[in-house]
C-alpha cells in the first residue's frame, strides 16, 4: 500500500460501534462506543465524526476496512452492508477482515484468538483454518485463549490488515457467519387472508 493512503475501518459485530482512520502507517483517530443496540443508527454519525476529527473528507478515503464477524448476526449485517454501500457510493474498495484475523494480529504468541459468543461459547479459528463455535471449556482444552474486549484495538487491527489487502480485493466483503441466525419463527397466528 502506498504510504499516503487513507483507510476508514469500522466494526459492529459485538456490543460496540467502533471506527478507526488509518493514514499511511499511523492510526490518526480511533473511537469505540459500547452499545448492545443502536449500532445502525450510530454508525454513520460515528464515521462522520472520525473523518472530521482526522481532518479528511469522504473523498479522501482510499479504501474501507470492515469487521465481518463472527459475532452478533445483526451487527455483522450492519457493518458489511454499510461497507458495501460506502464502497459503491465512493467508488473505493471495501476489504473484509474477520474478527479472528484482527485478534490474531493482537494475540500474544501461544494464545488462541477467541471471540465470546452467547451461552458460554466462543468463536475460534480451528487448526484447519475454519472458524468454529464451541463451549469455552472445549476451547480452553485446546490451549490458552486470547479474548480481547478492547474494541479500539480490534478496529485498529482491522484498519491495518485492510491496508495490506487493498491491492488484493476481488469482490465485496461478505459476512462471516459461523452459525445460522437463531431467531425463532413467530408463534402468533397469522391473520386470515380474505378473498377480494
Amino acid at each position: 500500500m502506498p504510504s499516503d493512503q487513507t483507510i476508514l475501518a469500522f466494526d459492529t459485530s459485538a456490543a460496540h460501534c467502533a471506527a478507526a482512520l488509518l493514514r499511511g502507517p499511523d492510526i490518526v483517530v480511533s473511537r469505540a462506543e459500547t452499545m448492545t443496540r443502536g449500532q445502525a443508527e450510530r454508525l454513520m454519525p460515528l464515521l462522520q465524526d472520525v473523518i472530521a476529527e482526522g481532518g479528511v473528507s469522504w473523498a479522501d478515503i482510499d479504501a474501507i476496512g470492515v469487521g465481518t464477524g463472527p459475532g452478533n448476526f445483526t451487527g455483522i449485517r450492519i457493518s458489511v452492508s454499510a461497507a458495501r454501500g460506502l464502497a459503491l457510493g465512493l467508488n473505493k474498495p471495501a476489504i473484509g477482515v474477520s474478527g479472528l484475523e484482527a485478534l490474531a494480529a493482537l494475540a500474544p504468541e501461544g494464545r488462541t484468538p477467541a471471540i465470546p459468543a452467547p451461552r458460554d461459547h466462543v468463536y475460534l479459528q480451528a487448526p484447519d483454518g475454519t472458524p468454529q463455535l464451541m463451549t469455552q471449556e472445549q476451547a480452553e482444552s485446546l490451549g490458552a485463549l486470547f479474548l480481547c474486549d478492547d474494541a479500539n484495538a480490534v478496529v485498529r487491527a482491522i484498519a491495518r490488515i485492510a491496508s495490506e489487502r487493498v491491492d488484493l480485493v476481488s469482490g465485496p466483503p461478505a459476512p462471516l457467519y459461523v452459525r445460522a441466525a437463531d431467531a425463532a419463527p413467530s408463534r402468533d397466528t397469522p391473520p386470515p387472508l380474505l378473498d377480494p
